[in-house]
C-alpha cells in the first residue's frame, strides 16, 4: 500500500514521474491484477505518465482498464471510467477532440451509478465541446457539471477541474471576468491542498484570462505557471506555458527565443513517447511546429 500512497502523492502533490517506478513495480509484483488496489495503481500510473508527458506509455497503461468483463463490479467500472476520462484528457492535449468525446461519453455510460464519474464524464464532454468549438453545448454541459459537483472534501480535484473548464467556457463567450473568478477559486484551493501541478495549470488558464482583460500581470502569472511546471517535470504544461510566452514576448527576440527553446524541449520529450503514427500529427500542429528549430 505504500507504493499506492507514494504514487498518489506523486500524481497529485509532487513530481508525477516520481510515482512511475513504484507503481510499475507494484503492478509487476501483484498477483491479483483485478483487485481494487491493482486497478487503482494502474490508473495512478497512467495519470503519472500522462502528466509527465509520456502519452504513449499512459495510453498503453490505461487501455487495459477499459476491457470490462460481463458482470464487472463497481470498482472495475469505476476505474474503467477513470481510465477512459484520463485517456480523453490526453487526446484533448494532442488535439483529438472527437476521440476524447467518445471516451468521456463511454465513461459516463459504464459508471452511471458513480457520482464522481458521472460528473467527470460531463465535465470532460464540456471540455471536448470547447475544443470542438461548440460553445452552446459547452455552456449547457458546464452548467450540468456544476450542479453535479459536490462541496465535500474528497471532491477537491473535481472542484478544481470544474473551475478550469468553467473558465474555458466563459472565455469562449467573451466573459474573461467570469473566467478569472472561477480560476481564482481553483488556484486558491489547489494551493491550500498542496497540489502544485493543479496550481500550475490553474495559473496558466488565469494568465490567459488576465490578458483578455488587459491585466499587466498576465505575463508574470504565466511565467509562474511555467516555472512551477518545469520544477515538477510536467512537460505538457511546460509546452503550453513556454509556447504561449514565446508568442507573448515576440517583440523581445532574445526573451522569445529563450521561451521557444524551453518549449521545444518539452515538445521533444512528449514526442519521444508518442506512437509512430501520431508523431507527424503532433509535430505538425500549428501550436507546435513554430516552436521547432532542431
Amino acid at each position: 500500500m505504500r507504493a499506492l500512497q507514494e504514487g498518489e502523492r506523486a500524481a497529485f502533490h509532487g513530481r508525477p514521474a516520481g510515482g512511475i517506478a513504484g507503481l510499475s513495480a507494484f503492478l509487476a509484483e501483484s498477483d491479483a491484477p483485478a483487485s481494487t488496489a491493482a486497478l487503482r495503481a494502474r490508473w495512478l500510473l497512467g495519470v503519472c505518465q500522462g502528466a509527465a508527458g509520456r502519452f504513449g506509455s499512459a495510453a498503453a497503461t490505461l487501455t487495459p482498464l477499459l476491457a470490462l468483463k460481463p458482470g464487472a463490479d463497481d470498482a472495475a467500472r469505476h476505474y474503467a471510467a477513470q481510465g477512459a476520462t484520463t485517456l480523453a484528457a490526453i487526446h484533448r492535449q494532442i488535439g483529438h477532440f472527437s476521440q476524447a468525446r467518445d471516451l468521456d461519453d463511454w465513461a459516463g455510460q459504464v459508471a452511471s451509478d458513480d457520482p464522481v464519474m458521472v460528473f467527470t464524464s460531463v465535465l470532460g464532454l464540456a471540455a471536448d465541446a470547447v475544443g470542438g468549438h461548440d460553445r452552446d453545448l459547452a455552456a449547457e454541459l458546464i452548467d450540468k457539471a456544476g450542479q453535479l459537483c459536490s462541496t465535500a472534501p474528497p471532491w477537491w480535484r473535481e472542484r478544481i477541474r470544474l473551475g478550469w473548464v468553467q473558465a474555458e467556457v466563459a472565455l469562449t463567450w467573451g466573459r474573461p471576468e467570469e473566467a478569472i473568478a472561477a480560476l481564482t477559486r481553483s488556484v486558491a484551493e489547489a494551493e491550500q491542498l498542496g497540489a502544485p501541478r493543479h496550481v500550475a495549470k490553474g495559473l496558466s488558464f488565469l494568465a490567459v484570462a488576465q490578458r483578455e482583460v488587459g491585466d499587466p500581470n498576465s505575463e508574470t502569472t504565466l511565467g509562474r505557471a511555467a516555472l512551477l511546471a518545469e520544477s515538477l517535470g510536467a512537460w505538457p504544461l511546460v509546452w503550453v506555458t513556454r509556447g504561449l510566452l514565446t508568442s507573448w514576448l515576440r517583440d523581445d527576440s532574445a526573451a522569445a527565443e529563450r521561451q521557444r527553446s524551453s518549449a521545444e524541449q518539452a515538445v521533444s520529450i512528449i514526442a519521444a513517447d508518442l506512437p509512430p503514427h501520431l508523431l507527424p500529427q503532433w509535430l505538425a500542429r500549428p501550436d507546435v511546429a513554430p516552436l521547432l528549430r532542431s
